[in-house]
């Protein structure tokens, strides 16, 4: 690493992560009777100046506007401290990919440029000047228009590819894998200029979740093995290999099964129905990131407590929109607890 500018992002990433809110402090947020309560209790937190503008009468949706620009602006002050770094950079895409999701799958299913714009936040563009590609894709009369108006920048022909597979098996999914390749795929390009072991370890467990994840969600959608292949991103022999016998095998259990030689056996559901055992997967190979990213830590210094601290605090706001969700919909603490990425006891 060496350069004075990402020990001092490193010392900057050590006094966040000594800010991080506790298992305690998300139980107390959870409990809130109502959102008002919720919004009372956020402001005794180091969240107090991120919510301190939003208006009455609250909604999550609100809420999670302003948790969502705060973190943008996190993120964008870690990029900056830390120098020119293809990697942050890559993972600050999220932003924009997110809102493009929204936008894409939103005219899909047919909703006006209202009902779309409420679930908009454009804080991340305005940060680094790139509003005009998400404007242009929300002003876009229908789907065709949106792929349109994203041909020119530099991922168009993957949103194309999205939607001529969204036309033929009509998943709205389809656009959430797309639009993941394209951040995924900057990670794994930006990695290869990193030594950093801490760092390409969170890096590649990453990419692991998306191509696996894709691999089983293409085996449950029943596409063929030719259109998984090609929403999978290139990685390292080894891991290839294994994508490739999970992709040959007949049913989701099977492509399970081929995951139990690797070194994310534990993390294989034991449930029989398929959709459960995909939800309970991906949950318990993100608390394995969340895990890795707290583990980042135990090596001051190194580019790796950066990025941990980059996806903790991603963690962490994802948490917070969580409460502000089930709050706002009377869902029960335990539920709500049980829900969140937190260290387990």
């Amino acid at each position: 690493m060496g350069s004075s500018k990402n020990v001092y992002a490193s010392v900057k990433a050590y006094s966040k992560r000594g800010k991080l809110l506790t298992k305690a402090d998300f139980q107390t947020l959870a409990e809130s009777r109502d959102l008002e309560e919720l919004m009372t209790r956020i402001k005794n937190t180091v969240y107090a100046d991120s919510v301190a503008d939003v208006q009455k009468p609250y909604t999550s949706q609100s809420i999670e506007s302003a948790l969502r620009s705060k973190l943008a602006d996190v993120h964008y002050s870690i990029a900056k401290t830390s120098g020119n770094s293809g990697v942050l950079d890559a993972y600050y895409m999220k932003f924009i990919i997110s809102n493009l999701k929204l936008i894409l799958k939103g005219k899909v299913l047919g909703k006006s440029q209202e009902e779309i714009e409420i679930h908009v936040n454009l804080h991340a563009e305005e940060l680094i000047k790139q509003r005009d590609i998400v404007i242009k894709a929300l002003v876009s009369k229908d789907l065709e228009e949106a792929v349109a108006s994203l041909n020119s920048v530099q991922f168009g022909e993957e949103i194309a590819k999205a939607a001529a597979l969204y036309n033929e098996k009509k998943n709205v999914q389809i656009f959430d894998i797309y639009f993941d390749k394209i951040l995924y795929q900057h990670l794994a390009d930006a990695m290869k200029n990193y030594s950093d072991k801490e760092a390409t370890k969170l890096v590649s467990m990453d990419i692991d979740f998306y191509n696996i994840l894709t691999v089983i969600r293409g085996k449950f959608w029943g596409l063929q093995e030719e259109q998984i292949r090609d929403m999978i991103i290139s990685t390292n022999p080894p891991a290839r290999g294994l994508l490739e016998r999970m992709m040959a095998v007949a049913t989701v259990r099977d492509a399970f099964n081929e995951l139990s030689s690797t070194k994310y056996k534990d993390l294989v559901p034991q449930v029989e129905d398929e959709l459960n055992a995909i939800a309970e997967f991906e949950r318990a190979f993100e608390m394995a990131i969340y895990s890795s990213s707290l583990g980042s830590f135990r090596k001051m210094f190194s580019f790796g407590t950066i990025i941990g601290i980059t996806k903790l605090t991603s963690f962490e706001v994802r948490n917070l929109a969580a409460i502000a969700f089930a709050v706002e919909q009377k869902i029960p603490t335990e539920i709500t607890m049980s829900k969140l990425i937190l260290e387990e006891e």
